[in-house]
């Protein structure tokens, strides 16, 4: 973990769980989205924790958080799942997504209670429907494919199955067989149609590459991995042809990018529509803010942030 300077810890701040926390966007947008929104504070404290954290690492972060008067919570990034696994004992509520989800995204404190929340499965949904048209899927039949099957892969497919116009199919892969034995379990307890998702095992990215291409046309390509932020890469190699007028979609908006990369290599051969992660971090930040401070966010204010954070992006 970083060590969190003493000094921002003798004021009200609001944290952020990641991994390189440091070159996120959050740090210069925070500050004006705390003038607009009028919050108590406008310091933003990263806790930068390694991929491969321990447990302990995990609970002394948590602990932190709630035992420091001053700390109003934090957004958790790649660490969501592991932060359940490790320390969901230390919250005193914890909403339903979390605990089907097994992932904590937002932290927040009423009164002495600690609150643990999964915001995902709210902010990719509205993500999605930023750039989806209306009806896109009982229109064209396509499916959604769901690259990676950790926090916001579990997400996206919690929303799919919400959604009246799901889609006809939704793969989701992993490279192992306990991530999509968890993602299952999480379905069976949600009440998911069991005919709705296919999970498959990619060993390689070449398998990944064959189950892109195919799908239908008009199909959503989703890289929920991580690759191309937390670690360099992409789940797909530069060979895979993707479905003609298919939306690609990279959940991330910085860092190398290969995913997105390849994707718009091809987006005028094969009439892609091609996403980055910009407006699910926008909606991500503001749900999780929102939830730490106790406020309520109109169309108008989610706006208003979105423009003072392109300002700076």
């Amino acid at each position: 973990m970083t060590a969190t300077s003493s000094d921002a810890l003798q004021a009200d701040c609001m944290g952020f769980v990641g991994v390189t926390t440091g070159s996120s966007s959050i740090m210069k947008v925070f500050p004006l989205w705390a003038d607009i929104l009028r919050l108590p504070t406008r310091t933003l404290v990263g806790h930068d924790l390694p991929m491969d954290a321990d447990p302990a690492q995990y609970r002394a972060m948590v602990e932190q958080i709630r035992d420091n008067p001053h700390h109003r919570g934090a957004l958790v990034t790649t660490h969501k799942m592991n932060v359940f696994t490790a320390a969901s004992d230390l919250f005193d509520e914890l909403d339903p997504f979390a605990v089907s989800c097994s992932e904590i995204s937002s932290i927040s404190k009423r009164g002495e209670k600690l609150i643990g929340r999964a915001k995902d499965p709210i902010t990719v949904d509205l993500a999605l429907n930023d750039f989806l048209p209306a009806e896109h899927f009982a229109r064209t039949g396509a499916e959604v494919v769901i690259l990676g099957a950790g926090g916001s892969g579990t997400a996206l497919s919690w929303a799919l199955a919400e959604r009246a116009d799901a889609p006809s199919r939704v793969t989701v892969t992993a490279r192992s067989q306990d991530k999509l034995d968890h993602l299952r379990e999480v379905h069976r307890q949600h009440g998911t149609r069991e005919d709705l998702i296919r999970y498959v095992v990619t060993d390689t990215p070449e398998e990944a590459d064959a189950i892109v291409a195919a799908a239908p046309a008009g199909s959503v390509i989703a890289n929920a991995t991580g690759l191309g932020k937390d670690a360099p890469g992409s789940p797909l190699t530069d060979a895979v042809v993707y479905p003609e007028n298919a939306w690609v979609w990279e959940f991330n908006y910085r860092g190398s990018l290969e995913f997105l990369h390849q994707a718009r290599a091809q987006q005028e051969a094969r009439s892609l529509q091609v996403v980055d992660g910009w407006r699910y971090f926008i909606h991500g930040w503001s749900q999780v803010v929102a939830d730490v401070f106790e406020i309520s966010l109109t169309p108008a204010i989610v706006e208003q942030l979105a423009d003072a954070a392109e300002s700076v992006r």
